[in-house]
């Protein structure tokens, strides 16, 4: 199983999906929010115990997660960065290979479209996935994780030939 995140500080999507033959069959998916009153730090620790709990509740062998891109300076930016950490920290806590994925590479493999918005990117991973995500974070997510599966074949070919 593959664990997908869309990192964010008040909304951190999530999705773990498995491949069963050619088909993928997506097992959890939601949204982590955090309270915006809330202290930061525990905004942070909340985020770090629901991924956490997560990895506990299924056998996830790698997680995909949206790598850090070019962002403007800002308040937002900064808190999707420590989002990032804090999730990573879970994961490789866990001894979980963690894998990261450019937004354009997430939206190729999903769409065929490197630059496809957000409705595209969501329309695609309800078709592919069968179910609808519910929201962009965790259609985010759930595109992170079917990017993984559509190229980890090739991915783990290309390893055994070297």
């Amino acid at each position: 199983m593959i664990l997908g995140i869309d990192p964010g500080l008040a909304s951190t999507g999530y999705a773990v999906v498995e491949r069963s033959g050619s088909r993928l069959r997506p097992v959890d998916w939601g949204v982590i929010h955090t309270e915006p009153a809330a202290p930061h730090a525990t905004r942070l620790v909340e985020i770090y115990a629901r991924v956490t709990d997560l990895i506990a509740a299924y056998s996830i062998e790698a997680a995909a997660i949206e790598s850090w891109f070019v962002h403007p300076v800002s308040r937002a930016a900064m808190g999707m960065a420590e989002s990032r950490g804090a999730i990573l920290v879970a994961i490789a806590g866990a001894g979980i290979e963690i894998v990261e994925y450019s937004p354009n590479t997430i939206k190729q493999s999903v769409t065929g479209n490197g630059r496809a918005d957000k409705v595209q990117v969501r329309a695609m991973v309800e078709r592919l996935a069968g179910v609808d995500p519910g929201s962009d974070h965790a259609g985010d997510a759930m595109a992170a994780a079917i990017c993984h599966l559509s190229g980890s074949a090739l991915a783990n070919a290309i390893r055994r030939a070297r």
